[in-house]
């Protein structure tokens, strides 16, 4: 969508609240892209100069290249002004990058500030791990953002707090497993660790592998529930069946529940 006012120099949405007309939006059709027929209706609608339509569109269409080229969910130049020899001038500017899409943006990595992320959280960003700190002490690791909401609904039905959301996508392979655990045995609350997969892309056995691999770091002996079902689920709780500190559950709340009995009792 790309949105234009005449009443430039104030928040977007603050403008929608108090004179919504004053806003003109066209959607855009990201395989055509944005066409200039449309910069041009929006321009005369609010008025613009015709000596300015063409410097307009160019802004425009430079706006939707950075949009589309960089993987920016916005771009917003704010305010636009009219100088007093006709031209249009840029005052102020802001982006937004898809964070989803940052590895296909490495330079913009280099741009992050580290102050605002955990070193957690930044080590999640370097496997393209989806991963949030919480203050609850049973560490989660879930293939699948609406499966990693259900578990940690489960989690606190049992009566516990999970210490973290830790989404590590679909098809990922033991060294992204690997990197999600090491993530969860380095936060000092987590007292508990429950693992939930569900295996379409993603191969259990795959999981049960880089699983094995890092459960010589779990120098805390922290205990860890596996509940594994889907692609290969069998052969991963074969690989599994006598790894130490590990036990593996039948079902996701009889996982929730053995993880937080077992949370309680560490910290007892």
């Amino acid at each position: 969508v790309i949105i234009l006012s005449a009443s430039g120099g104030v928040e977007i949405e603050e403008l929608a609240v108090r004179h919504p007309n004053e806003i003109i939006k066209s959607a855009i059709d990201p395989l055509l892209g944005l066409q200039p027929y449309m910069v041009r209706a929006m321009a005369s609608h609010i008025g613009l100069d015709y000596a300015l339509w063409k410097p307009l569109l160019q802004i425009a269409l430079s706006l939707w290249n950075i949009f589309h080229q960089l993987d920016a969910t916005l771009v917003e130049i704010n305010p636009l002004v009219i100088t007093t020899e006709k031209e249009l001038v840029a005052l102020d500017g802001k982006m937004t990058i898809d964070d989803n899409a940052l590895f296909r943006q490495q330079d913009f990595l280099e741009l992050a500030d580290q102050a605002i992320e955990t070193p957690a959280e930044q080590e999640a960003r370097k496997f393209c791990l989806s991963y949030i700190q919480l203050s609850g002490h049973i560490g989660c690791l879930v293939n699948g953002a609406g499966l990693a909401m259900a578990t940690m609904d489960c989690i606190q039905q049992a009566g516990g707090e999970p210490a973290n959301f830790l989404d590590i996508g679909g098809g990922a392979n033991a060294d992204k497993v690997q990197a999600a655990l090491r993530i969860i045995l380095s936060d000092e609350n987590v007292q508990s660790v429950l693992i939930n997969i569900f295996g379409g892309i993603t191969r259990c056995d795959e999981v049960a592998k880089g699983l094995l691999s890092i459960l010589p770091e779990n120098t805390r002996n922290l205990p860890i529930i596996i509940r594994l079902e889907g692609t290969n689920a069998e052969q991963g709780r074969m690989m599994l069946a006598q790894a130490p500190n590990l036990m593996i559950a039948e079902s996701l709340m009889q996982a929730a529940e053995m993880a937080v009995h077992a949370a309680e009792r560490a910290m007892v």
